[in-house]
């Protein structure tokens, strides 16, 4: 049975700052991350998706956290064919006139190989410190099944070899009933976990709730069931909590999964207020209730979450 590690997406969210979650005197960035780890095995950094980190910041990063400490890393938007603002990118990549977002299309291959370079050069203290768990490639809706985004992906996992990538999709083709066991079966001969997802359905960008192991690790993201989920406010597409009853539905799921794979990282992404900390809390001590479940934190670990 592989360790299954529960964490959130984020730490830092300005609506767990005002919810209350930490504790009155923990207040600044090196509390904050201290805090959380005390409670938690596993996180995923999702800012590093707007602008690439510096190198100092990844470091603190490591230093403030326990040995067994695991950080999953979201794939700056440039580099998963995403629209990006210019004033992301270094100072001296940026083209010149500033103006609207731009794609990897848009820019030298050669300054495209800059950031590749300089987004997995910052990320080395967490690797260095064996604390990287995998950089999440989540791609976008316009990125559909065929050979030349196959061939992308393996693109990724090279570059940032000898780093793992994980995947996440979300245009339906890759998971339609037609194309399924074609996309596990190419992410499994090349042992890349597949990211399976919780997440509103009957949406064009919907990808159904499939778990399915294709590497030794696999990652599983919870995004809850907003009814307003094509808001452009991010806090109403993932303002959602679950029920102890939707995360009791999901526990065999995941313990299933940890058969087939020696880590699972589950991560509640319904970042708002304390909503995924509460449930990642709830979910570890469903888990731990099962037989032969390795999951962590397990239920008295570390201080525990505010109501």
């Amino acid at each position: 049975m592989g360790e299954i590690l529960v964490g959130t997406a984020s730490w830092t969210d300005k609506t767990l700052l005002e919810s209350g979650w930490y504790p009155p005197g923990v207040t600044t960035p090196e509390e904050r991350l201290r805090h959380y780890a005390g409670m938690f095995p596993l996180v995923e950094v999702d800012s590093t998706y707007y602008a690439p980190p510096a190198e100092a910041t990844v470091r603190l990063w490591a230093e403030r956290t326990p040995a067994e400490f695991v950080f999953d890393v979201k794939a700056f938007s440039l580099l998963t064919r995403h629209p990006t603002r210019p004033g992301a990118l270094p100072k001296d990549l940026r083209p010149s006139g500033g103006g609207k977002n731009l794609y990897a299309r848009d820019l030298d291959a050669k300054v495209v190989d800059q950031v590749w370079e300089r987004f997995l050069g910052a990320l080395s203290p967490l690797r260095e410190a064996g604390k990287l768990g995998a950089v999440l490639f989540q791609f976008p809706r316009w990125f559909p099944i065929g050979r030349a985004n196959k061939h992308y992906i393996l693109e990724c996992k090279r570059r940032c070899e000898p780093l793992r990538i994980s995947v996440e999709f979300r245009n339906h083709t890759w998971m339609s009933e037609e194309n399924q066991a074609e996309t596990l079966d190419f992410l499994r001969s090349y042992a890349i976990p597949y990211v399976c997802v919780d997440m509103p359905q009957g949406y064009p960008d919907s990808i159904p709730p499939v778990v399915a192991a294709t590497s030794d690790l696999e990652v599983v993201r919870f995004h809850g069931h907003s009814d307003k989920w094509t808001s452009h406010d991010i806090h109403e597409r993932f303002g959602y909590r679950y029920s102890i009853d939707e995360l009791k539905r999901w526990a065999p799921r995941l313990r299933e999964l940890g058969g087939q794979a020696s880590t699972i990282h589950v991560l509640m992404n319904n970042c708002y207020r304390d909503y995924a900390q509460t449930n990642a809390r709830q979910l570890a001590g469903v888990l731990a209730g099962l037989p032969d479940c390795d999951v962590r934190p397990r239920p008295g670990d570390g201080p525990q979450p505010t109501a």
